[in-house]
């Protein structure tokens, strides 16, 4: 009987591999590689959410924090919250139940709703929507109208009362807003395709070019099809909530004094000192929950100190952090499960790493 040396794959996180061309594989664990380039994490991934602090964070300002009432007037931290109950405002009698853990997330209900929960909105560059103002709009000024649109609404645009066969550069100023902004009007035009030769009266209504960048936009189902229109946008940070992901009610409720969002600011090694000032802070009743929450908060944060990242803040978008970090992060989530019966297979794990962090990346080898 032939035997095998060979590790078989787990296929939820590694690569399955062919079949082993042997009679029988026993004993081996479930296998979980930590690659030494990790994959560069989604649009609404951020270094607290990869690494589970913003959970305990979100916990804590459900539970302890200083909730606002709906007339505006702050409630003090109660074991209520914690029991479910209803909350009463001691100024204005107002009734009010605290937002739960889940309505903190801007992933989920703690959303800002003009970004939904990105930080960033994405706008029309005008700029863009004519590189080339020598063109007429018959030979293909409006780059929208060429790549994600039909060409018929130059024949539209004609109707509009726009002059389509001189530059653009020479259209007057009213006729550059109807390209740019013209209302969706219906009009009954004579189209002949150019690729089928085929030609008939139609009535169509009228995309403008920002109308015709904004309606891809919104269509988009993936990366390829962002990609064909990202090129008419720019990025920013979202007005509605400056940056920060949360709703306006998610920015209410208050822990020594601020909100989730400015929590979430705070470098890791500024977060650590203040969580630890969290209990004392509180009603007497409370410590007890305080600390075990805070706790959590602790543990899980220890290891990625001690792998040298205190440095980041909660809210970095996963996308900007290093290969390195993101692989320190992956390194800190994966030892901090504890799973028994495991193989775990690190790729050259210390890689990049500073000297003075190797003690942190041998003391998680122990930890495991």
């Amino acid at each position: 009987s032939r035997t095998a040396t060979s590790t078989p794959t787990f296929p939820r996180r590694m690569t399955q591999a062919a079949q082993a061309q042997v009679d029988e594989v026993l004993y081996v664990p479930a296998a979980l590689a930590l690659h030494q380039r990790p994959n560069v994490p989604g649009i609404r991934s951020t270094f607290g959410t990869g690494t589970e602090l913003l959970n305990s964070l979100r916990l804590m300002f459900s539970r302890l924090a200083s909730h606002r009432c709906p007339n505006g007037h702050y409630v003090p931290p109660s074991l209520l919250v914690a029991a479910g109950k209803e909350l009463v405002c001691p100024e204005c009698g107002a009734h009010f139940y605290a937002p739960s853990a889940e309505e903190l997330a801007f992933n989920s209900q703690g959303a800002c709703p003009k970004c939904s929960g990105t930080g960033i909105v994405r706008t029309v560059d005008l700029d863009t929507l004519v590189p080339d103002d020598s063109l007429t709009i018959d030979g293909g000024a409006v780059a929208p109208w060429n790549s994600l649109m039909w060409s018929l609404m130059t024949d539209i645009c004609r109707q509009m009362g726009v002059r389509t066969d001189v530059p653009f550069r020479d259209l007057t100023k009213n006729e550059k807003d109807i390209v740019f902004h013209g209302p969706a009007e219906k009009k009954h035009i004579f189209y002949h395709n150019k690729n089928s030769n085929q030609a008939g009266e139609l009535d169509f209504t009228y995309f403008n070019a920002v109308y015709t960048v904004e309606n891809a936009l919104a269509k988009v189902k993936d990366d390829k099809g962002l990609k064909r229109v990202a090129r008419f946008l720019r990025e920013g940070a979202c007005r509605g909530c400056g940056g920060t992901r949360l709703s306006e009610a998610a920015r209410q409720s208050q822990v020594r004094g601020i909100n989730l969002a400015q929590a979430a600011a705070m470098t890791l090694g500024e977060a650590i000192e203040w969580v630890r000032g969290v209990p004392a802070s509180l009603p007497p009743e409370m410590r007890p929950m305080a600390t075990d929450i805070c706790d959590s908060f602790l543990s899980t944060a220890r290891r990625l100190v001690d792998l040298g990242l205190d440095y980041l803040s909660l809210d970095r978008a996963g996308a900007t952090l290093s290969t390195g970090e993101r692989q320190r992060v992956q390194l800190a989530r994966a030892v901090r499960n504890r799973t028994t019966g495991v193989l775990y297979v690190l790729d050259e794990p210390s890689i990049g790493l500073h000297p003075s962090n190797v003690d942190g990346l041998l003391g998680v080898m122990h930890d495991l």
